[in-house]
Formats: C-alpha cells, structure tokens, sequence
C-alpha cells in the first residue's frame, strides 16, 4: 500500500492504484453507463486533481475507463431532468460550475489519457486537455452535442482550434461525427495508438518516463507548455462562450427538444434557431 502524505479522498467513481513509482491511475468505474459522469462523479473527480496537485509522492496521473469506454460524457439524462420546469434554473447542469472538470482543469502536474474505447462528449474534452493520450485500436472520438441541441462547452472547442487547427476542429464539433483513434494520431491529438490489451502498460510506459524526472522540474516544464498553448487564453475564450452565446442556448426550445428526444430514444425536431 502506498504512503501518502495526504490521505486520498474517498472515492467510487474512480478506482484507484499505483502501478509504478510516482504514478496513479485512476479509473472511471460505471461501464453499465459507459462511465458517463454525474454530478457526484464529478465533485469526486475534483477532489480527486486537487488531492494528485499537493500531494508530494505523486507527479503525474493516467485516466481511463473500465468496460468498452473511456467516458460516455456528461449524464444526459441528469441534465435532462435539471431541465424540467419545476427544476431551478440555478441547479442546470450546463451552467458555470463551481469548479472546473478535467477538461478545463491549469493543475500543476500531467495527467495521461489512456483511451481504451468510446470516448464521447465530456470524455472527448477530458482527453482533449490532457497532456499525452495514448489509444486503443478500437477507440473513437466524438464531440455529439450538436446532435443532441447541446454544444461542448466544457472547454474542448478553443483548445482543439490550438491542436488541430480550424478546419479539422471544425470538421469534428460541427460534424458531430466520430473520429478513430488512428485518425486522431494523424491529425496530432494523440501519442500512440496500441492494441488495448497493451494500452495501460503504454501509458504506464509514458507516466514512468515522466515521473523518472525532477518533480520540480515537470511542474515548471509543463507550466511553460500550458503558457504557450493559452496565450491569448483559452480560458478566457471558454468564459466568454459560457457567458454570452452557451447562456442564449440554454434559454432556447432546442437544447429541451435535443435532451428529451436522447431520453425518449427518438430522433429530434429541431426549431429554427433564436440565438
């Protein structure tokens, strides 16, 4: 058992084990609903990069998924129902939250995404911000919120115009279409790409290479990389979007009609757009 100076917190949505010095891997744990994350998962989740940020026996962390998904995304059903006209609007699940998920997590040290499947939504954000992502053969990308009157606001849309470039990251939000994990390699999302039965040694591979290395020094490297890549910050792009053109779709007849058909299980009818 490892020795920590602060003790984890507790968790159940992630798994937690140690499987190389200075290395943690936490591993999203609902495969009946393709790891898709609640509110509660996502408060533990929180707990969980603030706790891997000062503890001092750990410098960098892997993700990934238990069963055929790294993550589903956001419950869409929750969010369904934070909709509903006898919810308070303050409780809606696509409002600022009171604190930032992977996908927009600064933090202080690396975190590797291990993909071993479907990666959907919030999933795919999570990855998108993460600093190396390694692939099973089988997984895929998709960003389908365009397709349920959504929109992925959880901080992937600036950061993929600074990795993929405008016409890729608009080919993969606009399109809504998934994308494999061979493609994503080609494109520059990802780091390898390796059967799945190898995926998690891959990543232990990467984070034990990393972890070899000054912990100081990782802190201020990565520090340097993410400087560079929100210049004219992304953070500030993800707040400007949250608060004026994702604040008018959550007004809007379409984002109800996108989560209800989802939760119906129909196709949606969508209204000419108000925004």
């Amino acid at each position: 058992m490892a020795k920590f100076e602060i003790p984890p917190p507790p968790t159940k949505f992630l798994q937690l084990s140690y499987p190389a010095p200075r290395v943690v891997l936490a591993t999203m744990s609902r495969p009946k609903d393709l790891n898709c994350m609640n509110t509660s998962a996502h408060w533990e989740m929180d707990a969980f990069w603030k706790w891997l940020d000062l503890e001092p026996s750990l410098t960098v962390a892997i993700i990934t998924g238990s069963g055929r998904a790294f993550s589903a995304g956001a419950d869409l059903k929750e969010w369904d129902n934070s909709m509903a006209d006898d919810a308070d609007p303050k409780d809606r699940l696509g409002n600022a939250p009171a604190f930032k998920p992977l996908s927009r997590r600064l933090g202080k040290k690396p975190v590797i995404a291990a993909v071993n499947g479907l990666s959907m939504g919030a999933g795919t954000e999570f990855a998108v911000n993460c600093d190396l992502v390694v692939a099973s053969e089988n997984a895929y990308f998709a960003l389908p919120e365009v397709k349920r009157g959504v929109s992925p606001i959880g901080g992937a849309l600036p950061r993929i115009i600074r990795t993929l470039g405008l016409q890729r990251a608009s080919e993969f939000a606009l399109t809504g279409r998934n994308v494999s994990a061979q493609e994503m390699h080609a494109w520059g999302l990802v780091n390898s790409v390796v059967p799945l039965p190898k995926l998690i040694d891959e990543a232990v591979k990467y984070a034990t290479m990393i972890a070899e290395n000054s912990p100081d020094a990782i802190i201020c490297t990565r520090a340097g990389l993410r400087e560079g890549w929100e210049s004219a910050s992304v953070e500030r792009a993800v707040e400007i979007t949250l608060e004026r053109e994702f604040a008018a779709l959550q007004r809007g007849e379409n984002i109800l009609e996108g989560l209800k058909a989802f939760t119906e299980k129909r196709k949606p009818v969508w209204k000419a757009s108000r925004l």
